[in-house]
């Protein structure tokens, strides 16, 4: 068994991030996907399974409590429709919640998958989620279980 106190102090950033990248393959493995790993991730893909549809790339975020998650554009290509996110939702004292969200998702703008551009700014272009109380019942078609067809 594992803590399930995600809002600890020493539980930093890298660690959350390791966590949920270890969490996801150890999911998908258990329903019988090959997981491939890369000892680089300078690329926004954090491993590589193969599925019926073949190879499917993914990039694994995590998220402590309702927040917003966001992807560098110039790593996350929506146009790929191999290119998945694992988003991980971490709640003090539950579970994990696990989403296995099509990078198709963000090609029709939502209140939840949203592209920010910003021109003329510092900030990187990115892709959001914006995950909130208002935001869930949108994001249940992705859970995991809900998703199993990929695998």
């Amino acid at each position: 068994m594992y803590n399930l106190q995600w809002s600890r102090a020493n539980l930093t950033p890298q660690k959350v991030g390791a966590f949920c990248e270890y969490y996801a393959k150890m999911a998908l493995i258990s329903y019988g996907v090959n997981v491939y790993t890369s000892e680089i991730d300078d690329h926004g893909i954090d491993f590589v399974a193969e599925c019926r549809k073949g190879f499917l790339k993914f990039q694994v975020k995590g998220v402590r409590g309702l927040s917003q998650v966001f992807m560098e554009k110039e790593k996350f290509d929506v146009e790929d429709d191999a290119m998945f996110l694992i988003l991980l939702l971490l709640v003090d004292g539950e579970e994990p919640d696990m989403y296995v969200i099509p990078a198709s998702a963000w090609r029709r703008e939502s209140p939840v998958f949203v592209s920010h551009d910003y021109p003329e700014k510092k900030s990187r272009p990115d892709y959001t989620v914006n995950v909130s109380k208002k935001n869930l019942p949108e994001l249940e078609k992705y859970r995991v279980e809900n998703m199993l067809s990929l695998f």
